[in-house]
């Protein structure tokens, strides 16, 4: 049993309706204000209960910061240092113990210990920190903690935390109890400004610091969008604020200069935090009464078609909001400066996006596929993946072999067994088989941090390895590469390889960079303008200056996409000599409109990189016709004459199917008749080569001799095109898709002497006749000529009498003849 230090902390409240509800329930949700005590005494308490017995409770942090500063903090309070009884486990940097009973880690973590132990023999507790932030891997945690709950583990505990979480959707998916920590929030008092330009935050930011520390006292934590603004602030500042220690916090910086930012400054100045969102919640910053918050926050957006991710910055969401004017209240009454209208408050999105929704799903897909699932779907997400982004993730295990129709391959249990990206894993593998793994181990690295030049260095790889590998001779203290090298350092333990400070070959770099992203290979376009053609079917431009902008081949690692193209950051030299293994040969038959029609090419591709093509002479009749159906398929209402005739014979086949349900009419709307034009239109395509062949395809005779020959007699009789009128005029319908009356527009003229509204469809369906002038403008629109001959038309024959004096307007129309032409009235 722990002896835990006195701590004044709200969660105690809750304590008892907490222990009694793990008594009864597997799972339950607590909510609870930043400050209350959730995340470091509540699991110290729970760590006595009868049910755990001995088993450990691993709680998730959705970062390293956060992990390491909540294990140091729960180890002060029961008098230990961390990694006796309170360790955390983080990417590349574990301090626990066998006496740990208490295990704080970073989301990935769990994961792999779920896929190597599906049943978490000796955990007994799973606690989810900071729900809310709805990263990707809490998602992917939680959704297989709720398997191996569901199926071998009924006894383990979870519990979700957070002070912002949409409970009742969580609740109800979960089927679990919540219990609300009332907190001790200081009141914080909310001012807002009249907006922050987004190309201008560090700046505004400035001016909104200077202000607030004017005006009130203790420390500042301000919230921008990431390091390139907190470095733009933190210098604008430091001519202003001379007086303050101005310190950066975003996840990339060394852990000691985090702590810096943290902790109390020890000459007793006052303090001004720039911060990322990574302040946002579970780090306590000492002596903060002040927050200044930007309203804008950075994630990464990936799109699935392009296979690119992009940086952008986006204004925060209410729940990020109010997280972060929380800060200025956790020690004592605070103020909060928004940097946005109270209009515009009322305007932001409810919650954030969860992660799942843009992130790139791979190392998602390869989870499931090491746990064996085959529908996705049918497990627990509170957001599910979406389906293009999954779809991609399958295709690019696909292409690593890491999977087989879906399956997991021994390969791909090689590449999931690597801490990971499975592209950085593939590359791995690839690199111990052709003896470059310790150039591998420093690539790999090298693209999992923040680049560790200056933005105008040039965007060739090679230039990173030669300064990580001068850092490691000399032995200069550099933070951006002492985590790098510390990253190298674990693979290479990982794979019991030696260090390799030697000059790296660029070519060796861009073969391996190869493996992991073989969809940026790019070749230099027509002209070589820095503009390279990916073998993704991308775009990407390296600046003109660039030493590799000239080169043929490069093997691209990051790139973000930015109008419409990609924009090159870090890549290498190809030799294309490498590249030959990658090369295809296939036969291309398609149309393509724009070139003039049917195509037939031998090409030879790098993914979509054309290297060489030569035309093919003799195509066969199915290639022929399967590629003008496609392109028929996709834009086959421009291909085609559907010229108001085939509209016609289409509206009435769709009448009659509307008007006798019970009948075998097809259905011949356009879309469906495209989907389906294999059936009809195959026998007629021999000649067709280019657009003006299809358009002369008559499709009144071709879609009429594909109707069943029974139905053509019908058509005719039941929905005729034309119909006789007493003028002796055959006068042609107007029919509609979805079955409304059809029109008849005829000149009143030549229905003299008609009683009866015309029928058709075996009289069930009667005409909507519109009654035209001798200049074809319409005078009356019904569908009771009977009643029009008795009412109607008087008044009508007034108009018509003034408008047209030479024609014969009879008093009654039941007895006069009906003219085809124009009858005029007998001279005087």
């Amino acid at each position: 049993m722990f002896t835990i230090q006195p701590a004044d902390l709200p969660i105690r409240e809750v304590i008892p309706e907490i222990k009694e509800k793990l008594k009864e329930h597997n799972t339950i949700i607590i909510t609870a204000p930043p400050g209350a005590g959730k995340s470091t005494l509540l699991p110290l308490v729970l760590a006595d209960e009868t049910w755990l017995g001995d088993q450990k409770i691993v709680m998730l942090e959705p970062r390293r910061l956060a992990a390491r500063s909540i294990a140091a903090r729960m180890s002060d309070l029961i008098g230990e240092k961390v990694g006796s009884s309170v360790g955390y486990r983080v990417r590349f940097d574990n301090n626990v113990s066998k006496h740990s009973r208490i295990e704080i880690l970073t989301e990935g973590i769990l994961t792999r210990m779920l896929q190597q132990d599906n049943s978490l023999e000796g955990i007994g507790m799973v606690i989810f920190d900071e729900f809310h932030e709805r990263s990707l891997f809490a998602d992917v945690a939680l959704a297989l903690c709720r398997e191996a709950q569901q199926v071998l583990r009924p006894d383990l505990r979870i519990v979700i935390m957070s002070a912002t979480l949409d409970v009742p959707q969580l609740s109800s998916l979960l089927d679990a109890p919540d219990v609300a920590s009332p907190g001790r929030q200081y009141p914080v008092e909310i001012r807002y400004g009249e907006g922050c330009d987004v190309r201008m935050i560090p700046e505004f930011c400035a001016v909104a610091i200077s202000k607030a520390v004017r005006e009130n006292e203790g420390d500042l934590l301000a919230f921008l969008p990431g390091e390139g603004e907190i470095r733009r602030c933190e210098e604008l500042l430091r001519r202003e604020l001379k007086d303050f220690v101005i310190h950066p916090l975003y996840g990339s910086l060394p852990p000691s200069k985090q702590n810096a930012a943290i902790l109390p400054d020890r000459e007793n100045r006052r303090k001004v935090v720039l911060a990322t969102s990574i302040a946002e919640t579970s780090l306590t910053i000492e002596g903060i009464t002040i927050v200044v918050d930007s309203g804008f926050c950075r994630r990464a957006t990936y799109n699935p078609n392009s296979a690119l991710s992009r940086l952008e910055t986006f204004p925060v969401s209410k729940d990020m909001a109010d997280q972060r004017a929380g800060r200025a209240g956790r020690l004592a009454p605070g103020v909060c400066y928004r940097m946005w209208s109270k209009a515009t408050q009322e305007r932001l999105a409810d919650h954030r996006t969860p992660e799942i929704e843009e992130a790139d799903l791979s190392s998602l897909a390869l989870d499931m596929a090491v746990w064996g699932v085959n529908d996705i779907a049918g497990m627990t997400w509170l957001t599910e993946p979406p389906k293009g982004s999954l779809a991609q993730a399958n295709r690019l295990l696909e292409e690593l072999e890491a999977t087989v129709n879906g399956k997991i391959t021994a390969y791909g249990k090689r590449m999931h067994q690597l801490p990971c990206h499975p592209r950085i894993a593939h590359m791995l593998i690839c690199a111990a088989e052709s003896h470059h793994l310790p150039l591998a181990t420093d690539i790999a690295a090298l693209l999992e941090e923040r680049d560790p030049l200056p933005k105008d260095s040039g965007i060739d790889l090679n230039l990173r390895i030669e300064a990580l590998r001068r850092f490691r001779s000399g032995n200069v203290d550099h933070p951006l590469f002492s985590r790098i090298e510390k990253i190298a350092a674990s693979y290479r333990n990982l794979f019991g390889i030696h260090v390799d400070n030697s000059t790296p070959d660029p070519y060796a770099t861009g073969f391996l960079l190869v493996h992991a992203y073989p969809e940026r290979i790019a070749c230099a376009t027509q002209g070589n303008n820095a503009c390279f053609q990916l073998s993704n079917g991308s775009v990407a431009l390296a600046g003109h200056l660039d030493d590799l902008a000239y080169e043929s081949w490069l093997a691209v690692a990051h790139l973000d996409a930015r109008d419409g193209k990609g924009r090159i950051f870090m890549a290498s030299p190809l030799n294309p000599e490498d590249l030959l293994p990658l090369v295809k040969e296939r036969e291309v038959i398609e149309w393509d409109t724009r070139k003039g029609g049917l195509i037939a090419n031998r090409e030879m591709r790098i993914g979509s990189i054309l290297l060489k093509s030569r035309g093919i002479q003799n195509i066969s009749p199915d290639d022929r016709n399967k590629a003008i159906c496609n392109a028929v398929k996709k834009e086959g209402e421009q291909l085609l004459d559907f010229n108001p005739e085939v509209i016609q014979w289409q509206n009435r086949v769709l009448s009659l199917r509307a008007w006798r349900p019970d009948e075998a009419w097809p259905d011949v709307s356009t879309t469906v008749l495209l989907e389906s034009c294999e059936t009809w239109l195959t026998p007629y395509l021999q000649k067709v080569n280019k657009p003006d062949d299809l358009k002369r395809i008559s499709l009144t005779e071709v879609l009429d001799y594909h109707l069943d020959y029974s139905l053509r007699l019908q058509l005719e009789r039941l929905a005729p095109s034309k119909i006789q009128v007493p003028s002796g005029s055959f006068i042609k319908l107007a029919y509609f898709a979805d079955g409304s009356q059809p029109v008849l527009a005829v000149r009143l003229q030549e229905m003299f002497g008609l009683a009866e509204t015309p029928r058709i469809n075996d009289g069930r369906i009667s005409l909507l006749l519109h009654l035209l002038s001798p200049g074809f403008k319409p005078v009356q629109i019904t569908s009771d000529l009977h009643s029009f001959w008795n009412n109607a038309y008087y008044e009508v024959r007034k108009e018509l009498r003034s408008r047209y004096p030479k024609h014969v307007w009879p008093d009654n129309p039941w007895t006069e003849q009906a003219i085809r032409g124009v009858k005029r009235k007998p001279e005087k």
